[in-house]
């Protein structure tokens, strides 16, 4: 039986902008980096060091090479928040942000990375 969302997998061009994008933009945690010495480099990020589910950015050229015909589209994600509109104000000055938008669910916004994929943020409190 499966007890909880270990880590997700991002595919992403440029490892190293991503890392800086997600912990230096998003002030996401580094957990790990792991590097086999033969191009396989992963590296570990969550939103806090103790948070349950962490991402995995994985270089996505190597890992078409590896494993062809795997699906290396970006996955849809929602995060959560406490404070939406601090997080859409911080976040106005350094990426692209959607409006703030009224869902049955409660209130969510959007913003791109560094790669211009898409991923969307929740209020939860």
């Amino acid at each position: 039986m499966i007890s909880k969302v270990g880590q997700i997998m991002l595919y992403v061009n440029d490892q190293g902008e991503s890392v800086k994008f997600w912990t230096e933009q998003l002030g996401f945690a580094m957990i790990a980096e792991e590097d086999n010495q033969q191009g396989l480099r992963w590296i570990e990020i969550a939103p806090t060091k103790d948070a349950e589910t962490s991402i995995i950015l994985h270089d996505k050229e190597f890992i078409s090479k590896m494993s062809p015909g795997l699906n290396l589209d970006t996955p849809s994600l929602m995060f959560f928040t406490d404070n939406l509109d601090q997080l859409h104000s911080d976040l106005k000055d350094k990426t692209t942000v959607g409006e703030i938008v009224e869902m049955p669910s409660g209130r969510v916004f959007n913003f791109a990375d560094n790669e211009d994929n898409y991923f969307a943020v929740m209020e939860k409190k």
